[in-house]
C-alpha cells in the first residue's frame, strides 16, 4: 500500500495530515478586502493510518487483502481511519473487483452502495478529482467508504452499475457536476443540467458568473473574479 505525502503532525495524537494546499489572505483573487492580509488556511486531509485500526476495521481489511491476493498492495493504495470511520483508497483499475468482493463475500456483505459523490481538489496535483462511495452492510450493520482519486487530465473511473445498479443516476449526477467519466455506464448523460451545458458546475475552477456592481462610485467585481472556494 502506498502512503501519500507530504504529511504534517496532527493534534491530539491523531493520524498525520496530508497537506493539499495553503491559502492566504481572504482567499479571493482581488486580495484580502478586510484590510488584514495575515489569514492562513491549511487545506489538509487525514493521512494513512497504521495498524491496529480498531473495532472491526482490521478484520475487513484483512479479509479484503486475502481475497485480492497478489494484487492487494496495488489495489488498496492506503487505509484511513478518521473520526471513527473507515475509508479505503482504491486504485481505479481494481475498483470493480474490490466492489464485487465487498458485496459478495459472506464475511463482508456490503450489499448496498449508497451512491457516489464527487469532490474536487484543484491543488492536489495528479489526484484532483475524487469519487466517494459510501458502502452499507445490512447483514453486519457496518459502514465504510471507498474512495478513488484520478487526475484532471484523465478523469476515467469504471462504472459500478454492473455491481450496484442503483448507482446509475448517482454516476450521471457526478459526471454532470464534476466531469468524472464512468466507463461502462449504460447511458452516461447529464441528469440535472441541460444536455448542451458547457462545463461541470460543482468544480472549484468553474466560474460563478455574475456581473460587476457599482456602489456609490465603487465597483464590486463579479463573483467569479472575487471569490474562491476550497
Amino acid at each position: 500500500m502506498q502512503t501519500p505525502s507530504p504529511e504534517t503532525p496532527s493534534p491530539q495524537g491523531r493520524e498525520p495530515l496530508t497537506l493539499i494546499n495553503v491559502r492566504e489572505g481572504l482567499f479571493g483573487a482581488k486580495g484580502d478586502t478586510s484590510g488584514y492580509g495575515g489569514l492562513v488556511d491549511r487545506v489538509q486531509m487525514p493521512g494513512a493510518s497504521e495498524r491496529p485500526y480498531g473495532e472491526w476495521f482490521d478484520g475487513v481489511v484483512d479479509i479484503l487483502t486475502e481475497l485480492l491476493g497478489d494484487d492487494a498492495d496495488e489495489a488498496i493504495e492506503y487505509v484511513v481511519v478518521d473520526r471513527g470511520e473507515l475509508t479505503l483508497y482504491v486504485a481505479r483499475e481494481h475498483l470493480l473487483v474490490v466492489a464485487q468482493h465487498l458485496r459478495d463475500d459472506q464475511d463482508l456483505r456490503f450489499e448496498m452502495c449508497l451512491g457516489v459523490s464527487g469532490v474536487h481538489y484543484p491543488a492536489d496535483t495528479g489526484r484532483e478529482l475524487h469519487a466517494v462511495y459510501p458502502m452499507q452492510s445490512v447483514t453486519h450493520n457496518r459502514r465504510l467508504r471507498v474512495e478513488v482519486a484520478v487526475s484532471d487530465g484523465d478523469p476515467h473511473i469504471p462504472s459500478l452499475v454492473s455491481v450496484y445498479p442503483m448507482n446509475n443516476w448517482h454516476e450521471r449526477e457526478t459526471w454532470d457536476f464534476f466531469g468524472i467519466v464512468f466507463d461502462g455506464h449504460p447511458s452516461l448523460a447529464r441528469i440535472e443540467m441541460p444536455d448542451d451545458w458547457v462545463g461541470h458546475p460543482q468544480r472549484k475552477d468553474y466560474p460563478l458568473g455574475g456581473i460587476p456592481v457599482e456602489y456609490k462610485g465603487a465597483e464590486i467585481p463579479s463573483p467569479d473574479e472575487r471569490r474562491q472556494y476550497r
